[in-house]
């Protein structure tokens, strides 16, 4: 794609994740991470907003502090809304889901990895103070502190080409290799935009280069590259 190609005047855009040169691109550049936390909010908006939410703590490390301001923010939301009994810390469970929701899918073992690093134990447990050595990882507790520290060293090892197939796939949902027009439409009213017909098929038409119909793979990654 030429790289005099502009974003789309009527689609916002959106600086995607890229630590050292983060690019700004079109509607297609919505990350997955994103995404996946707003439909979670939505799905539990009712009870969350009968629970207060934990107060944010600086920044953990150094690693945190080259993140973005979304990329932090990303991190703080997905520990608030997947901490599901808002006792400010995360099990297991809410840490896979909350790292799947940010677009890690880390298997078991490096889960308990990270928590046997980072995890400290239920409070029944650690009255005096000290880890008890037979608490199994699983076990184990996150507080935000300790996550943003995990997520936070995630994205900053995170392959930036990585990330814009997975903000592809969050269109292209069956796989077809392409982003066509309806998937366009669905994303567009899932973020809450009020785009018309035409601004979508404009959309289509100037990065679909070889007219088939929609945006390939490698077009995708050239916009989203810049």
């Amino acid at each position: 794609m030429a790289s005099t190609s502009q974003p789309h005047s009527s689609f916002p855009a959106r600086p995607f994740n890229n630590l050292r040169n983060p690019p700004t691109t079109t509607a297609f550049a919505q990350s997955q991470p994103a995404l996946a936390l707003r439909q979670k909010e939505r799905l539990s908006k009712d009870t969350q907003a009968q629970a207060p939410a934990p107060a944010m703590v600086p920044p953990a490390n150094a690693q945190m502090n080259i993140l973005s301001d979304e990329q932090r923010e990303e991190i703080n939301e997905a520990f608030v809304l997947f901490d599901n009994d808002k006792d400010q810390r995360i099990d297991y469970h809410e840490f896979k889901v909350a790292l799947k929701a940010l677009g890690f899918d880390l298997p078991k073992p490096e889960i308990l990895t990270l928590l046997t690093t980072h995890g400290i134990p239920p409070d029944t447990a650690a009255r005096n103070g000290t880890r008890d050595p037979n608490i199994p990882p699983g076990r184990l507790l996150l507080t935000l502190q300790a996550f943003q520290t995990i997520a936070g060293n995630l994205i900053a090892a995170r392959d930036p080409r990585d990330e814009i197939l997975r903000a592809f796939a969050l269109f292209d949902t069956d796989d077809k290799g392409m982003i066509t027009l309806e998937d366009l439409r669905r994303v567009a009213h899932e973020l809450g935009e009020g785009l018309e017909e035409d601004e979508l098929r404009a959309m289509i038409e100037e990065f679909d280069l070889e007219g088939k119909g929609g945006v390939g793979r490698e077009e995708f990654i050239q916009i989203c590259m810049g």
